[in-house]
């Protein structure tokens, strides 16, 4: 019997269009060296929702996909299309901008939408990532990535731009 633990120890915060709970999460997290939280946000644009990590700050308005990608670069933050074949994605218009990071597993969309945002990463050459989009704490954890990074805000979110990151889903998993 092949006995695993699996813990968590880097969460990200990404409250939509809002960073009030992501820093008194940070705040809070603080007390516990060994997790590392990193801060970001969920911005919402006509196109489709962007996640934006390594920020506490919202980006400038209006909140379009470009300004809100451009924004994540100018803080050293990562960009993500966050469930781009589900309500509010962006579908193939994911294509138009230059993000770090398609979200290819996504704990609140279908299993053809996520397996369509897996192809349409793959055809990019874009990083996958997960996200709980957890609006409850009963829908934590439903996925997670793996990211090969020491525990620093930095090198996690060099890990994710540089495809060192897997998303993975209860027993299966996304490798990119």
């Amino acid at each position: 019997m092949l006995v695993t633990h699996s813990f968590i120890k880097v969460a990200a915060v990404t409250d939509h269009d809002s960073v009030r709970g992501c820093k008194a999460t940070v705040e809070l997290a603080s007390a516990y060296p060994d997790i590392l939280v990193i801060p970001g946000v969920e911005i919402s644009t006509e196109q489709g929702d962007v996640v934006v990590l390594g920020t506490d700050e919202l980006p400038p308005k209006p909140w379009t996909p470009e300004v809100v990608v451009d924004f994540a670069k100018s803080v050293g933050g990562v960009s993500i299309v966050a469930h781009p074949f589900r309500m509010y994605g962006m579908g193939e218009r994911a294509r138009n901008y230059k993000v770090d990071a398609i979200e290819v597993l996504n704990g609140g969309s279908s299993q053809d939408a996520n397996n369509e945002a897996k192809e349409l990463a793959k055809s990019l050459g874009l990083p996958g990532t997960a996200g709980s989009d957890a609006h409850q704490v009963s829908e934590l954890f439903s996925v997670y990535n793996n990211v090969a990074a020491s525990l620093d805000v930095d090198e996690v979110l060099k890990a994710v731009r540089t495809g060192s990151v897997s998303a993975h889903v209860n027993r299966g998993s996304i490798r990119f």
